[in-house]
């Protein structure tokens, strides 16, 4: 990347998490948004090389994060992303995937440093466009959504999340 790509990538990016910033105490509304046609055939790369493939994620509650490296907010609030994942896992709950709205250097990086222990995939900016299919109107980051076993959209969160509310959505999603 030359100096003028750089400089303009830096601020994207800064604009980027300033709107997540500012928006970081919204709540969204709980959506009804529909997933995009093509949403189960939709395949990522892995930071590791390997694919996912969302049809592997059907068929369960999923919770999505959109996250970046450069965004504060977005690394603030991913310890509580994977405790609620390491928690949902132990008693088969909702699927978890941080999906990462950022280059697969930065990410690899990123993960060298922390130790998430949660399904990561790399979107790249393509991700801010499905983020806004799925409920996300302002683009911001982080953003957080939640869909039901039957993939409905149940929950959604521009802002940064917390471990409690995540626990609460999945409450929500429990049979009465």
């Amino acid at each position: 990347m030359n100096r003028r790509q750089t400089l303009a990538f830096g601020a994207v990016a800064a604009m980027a998490a300033a709107a997540g910033t500012g928006v970081g105490l919204w709540r969204q509304p709980t959506t009804s948004a529909l997933l995009p046609a093509n949403f189960w055939q939709l395949k990522f790369s892995r930071p590791d090389g390997t694919e996912l493939a969302m049809a592997d994620l059907r068929g369960q509650p999923l919770l999505i994060n959109f996250w970046a490296t450069w965004c504060a907010p977005c690394v603030r609030e991913l310890p509580a992303v994977a405790a609620f994942a390491r928690d949902q896992a132990a008693n088969r709950g909702v699927r978890v995937l941080a999906l990462a709205v950022d280059g697969a250097a930065p990410v690899r990086s990123f993960l060298q440093t922390q130790d998430l222990q949660l399904p990561v995939a790399l979107a790249g900016m393509e991700g801010s466009d499905l983020s806004r299919q799925l409920g996300n109107a302002q683009g911001g980051l982080p953003f957080t959504v939640l869909l039901d076993a039957g993939g409905r959209v149940a929950q959604t969160r521009l802002g940064e999340t917390n471990l409690a509310e995540l626990a609460q959505w999945a409450k929500a999603l429990e049979p009465r």
